[in-house]
């Protein structure tokens, strides 16, 4: 059984794989950094400041100063500014890692593009041309 274990692990495609996740969190963590630290602000400037994650309601009937407040209390509430801006980071977030990976994809792209060759310059007629000029000649 620890042989097993010793080949499973062993594989390349678990190295790759682990390997991934580890690049995957720290990718995570530029990613997050990047929208909340940097496209928020920017959002935040053109938007006044706008804050979704305040806008809650309170299923047990009592008024509370803030979603903290109401959570310290215990009290159950539909935190609808908080969903609000889950989505909007995560449509942020999104077009960020696709434009990251269509950037990525581009410099592939460019470094798996074969060397431009010159195109041959022709310096008179070529072979076939010189086979259909004799055809003719022969025919007339």
């Amino acid at each position: 059984m620890i042989q097993e274990f010793k080949d499973f692990i062993a594989k390349g495609n678990v190295m790759d794989m682990a390997v991934g996740i580890i690049i995957g969190a720290a990718f995570t963590a530029i990613v997050t950094s990047l929208v909340g630290d940097i496209i928020n602000p920017i959002i935040a400037l053109f938007t006044g400041g706008i804050d979704f994650s305040g806008w809650f309601y309170p299923l047990d009937g009592n008024e509370y100063a803030s979603l903290e407040a109401a959570a310290e209390a215990g009290a159950p509430v539909f935190a609808v500014g908080s969903f609000i801006m889950a989505v909007i980071n995560f449509f942020i977030i999104a077009f960020v890692v696709f434009m990251l990976v269509k950037m990525v994809n581009r410099v592939k792209a460019a470094a798996e593009k074969p060397d431009e060759v010159a195109p041959e310059v022709k310096t008179g007629p070529s072979e076939l041309d010189v086979l259909l000029e004799i055809r003719d000649a022969l025919k007339r």
